[in-house]
């Protein structure tokens, strides 16, 4: 026998050996989950027993009763047939309710009474219809249960005396409950209809009266995941016109324009960045050259020899002790030589 055949073999067998002990494992692990879940407390809920549709109505051969874990009840369930049907009077499905799903209150009437929009409608809200045809109605696709956005289409003539047309997006995000006279959410063919019944509120129920005369509603349908609203604006004849090259070239000049403003805006924001760091770079060096001449000792003063100083002293020369004095003698000048008069108190 050759080596490699007999590894062959040998990992075979382990394998096998392995294979068996993971299988036993799972099963160990498999009969004390159910083990453990006998402990749990169980409780009875009624479902469906046959796929129900909006307006069947109730009786003990569509229902059934399931064991469900009693911490899991769903809120508004039945926990048996006798208490769903309890009351004077049958009750009927206000939507479709599928096999073994759980019957709940709010998915069926009361005793007695029918399956109407009047049912289904949500606290405070009201049902209205508008008028469609197979276009504004989107070729017949919106179902009910689905979400519509609400558009209004008017012309008014404006103060030139033209006519104007716009539309604007009237409501967002609106439940439509029937289509025609049909309320089952588990109508799938599309057709063609007259009429859409909408769930709206009291004032947006105003809101679909008044534009109803004032223009023309079409309906717009949104993604089954999109409830929330988006901004929307108004939209003209204006709009609809296509441009023209004069208008592309004027908005390529423009382009060009604000890229040129831009670029320069960024040259300049570079030039102001580069003088700051050419005066952050010469703070620097001026501190590196202040912490070095801190760090030289002080040079010793040369000792300055002393000056002596002359001192002038000004001396009052003597007066001389004669005097000349002129006289004239009608127009000649003699002069006289006398001697000097001390003054008084003058000492010699």
């Amino acid at each position: 026998m050759r080596a490699n055949t007999f590894i062959m073999i040998v990992l075979a067998g382990v394998f096998g050996v392995l294979a068996v002990v993971l299988v036993n494992i799972w099963l160990a692990n498999q009969r004390n989950a159910m083990a453990s879940s006998e402990g749990v407390p169980r409780d009875t809920v009624v479902v469906a027993a046959v796929p129900l549709k909006f307006g069947d109505t109730l009786s003990a051969d569509k229902l059934q009763e399931i064991a469900w874990p009693a911490g899991a009840v769903p809120a508004g369930a039945f926990k048996t047939t006798k208490d769903l049907l309890a009351g004077d009077g049958s009750k009927q499905a206000l939507q479709s309710i599928g096999t073994n799903e759980p019957v709940l209150a709010t998915k069926i009437t009361g005793p007695g009474q029918r399956a109407t929009l009047s049912a289904v409608l949500g606290e405070g809200m009201k049902a209205v219809s508008i008028r469609v045809n197979d276009v504004l109605g989107v070729a017949g696709f919106v179902f009910p249960g689905d979400r519509v956005d609400v558009l209004l289409t008017r012309t008014v003539r404006g103060d030139d005396g033209t006519d104007k047309s716009f539309v604007d997006v009237l409501l967002q995000s609106i439940k439509v409950l029937a289509v025609d006279q049909v309320a089952d959410e588990s109508k799938e063919s599309p057709t063609v209809v007259k009429a859409v019944t909408v769930e709206v509120s009291t004032k947006d129920a105003q809101k679909l009266t008044l534009a109803a005369g004032a223009g023309q509603l079409s309906l717009a349908l949104r993604q089954a995941a999109a409830s929330k609203g988006e901004t929307t604006e108004r939209i003209t004849t204006s709009d609809l016109n296509g441009e023209t090259p004069a208008d592309v070239a004027a908005r390529q000049a423009e382009l060009d324009k604000q890229a040129a403003a831009e670029a320069e805006a960024a040259a300049e924001r570079k030039r102001a960045d580069d003088k700051l760091a050419g005066l952050t770079q010469a703070v620097e060096r001026v501190g590196s050259r202040l912490d070095e001449l801190g760090k030289v000792k002080p040079a010793v003063a040369p000792e300055v020899p002393e000056v002596v100083k002359e001192v002038v002293k000004y001396v009052q020369p003597e007066p001389p002790k004669n005097v000349t004095v002129g006289v004239f003698r009608g127009v000649k000048l003699e002069s006289y030589e006398v001697p000097r008069q001390k003054p008084e108190g003058a000492v010699n």
